[in-house]
């Protein structure tokens, strides 16, 4: 009898969560372990060698735990609710406003999840790295929105690709602008 008043608990409280998610607009969403989550020191190492933006920002590395660290903040949690969006634009500044509204959406989310009793609740948003602020002070000290700005997968060293596919979800390299992109965030709860 316990056992299925906890499911029925277990139930009732992801049915909530879905729906803060989807008043935020992220309607395209699956559960998941976190310990599924697939991490990879290439990937640090992709933004360490491969992005412009290194060391450029308050929530990008080297302002970021180490990729061990990451690993261990992920088994810290026993759900998180990953989230898709499939978007598409030509023009790379469109994309930017796309990633700085939803990542205040996701921001939004985490708040609500948290406030409904989940403590433990963090967010990583879908929009790549942090776009918070139009301008970064580059500095997690001098950050000016503290309770707001977060990380990408990416930044804590997320195979994004392999995680998604782990959830049957579409996901490929793209080749110019205008391609569909298939962007990932990650809400943990506790």
């Amino acid at each position: 009898m316990l056992e299925r008043e906890r499911e029925a608990m277990i139930r009732s409280i992801s049915r909530k969560i879905e729906q803060m998610a989807k008043e935020q607009g992220f309607t395209d969403f699956k559960w998941m372990k976190p310990r599924d989550v697939v991490t990879g020191n290439w990937v640090r190492m992709k933004c360490k060698f491969g992005c412009d933006g290194y060391g450029k920002g308050g929530c990008c590395p080297p302002e970021v735990p180490s990729v061990a660290e990451c690993r261990d903040f992920f088994d810290e949690y026993k759900v998180g609710l990953l989230f898709h969006c499939a978007v598409k634009f030509a023009d790379p500044e469109l994309r930017r406003r796309w990633s700085r509204a939803t990542e205040k959406k996701a921001v939004a989310l985490e708040r609500q999840v948290f406030l409904a009793d989940y403590p433990k609740a963090f967010v990583f948003p879908p929009g790549g790295p942090c776009r918070i602020c139009a301008s970064c002070s580059a500095s997690r000290r001098e950050c000016k929105n503290p309770y707001a700005a977060r990380p990408s997968l990416e930044v804590f060293a997320v195979d994004v690709y392999a995680t998604a596919r782990r959830m049957h979800y579409p996901i490929h390299v793209l080749k110019r602008y205008g391609e569909e992109m298939n962007r990932f965030g990650l809400l943990l709860v506790e």
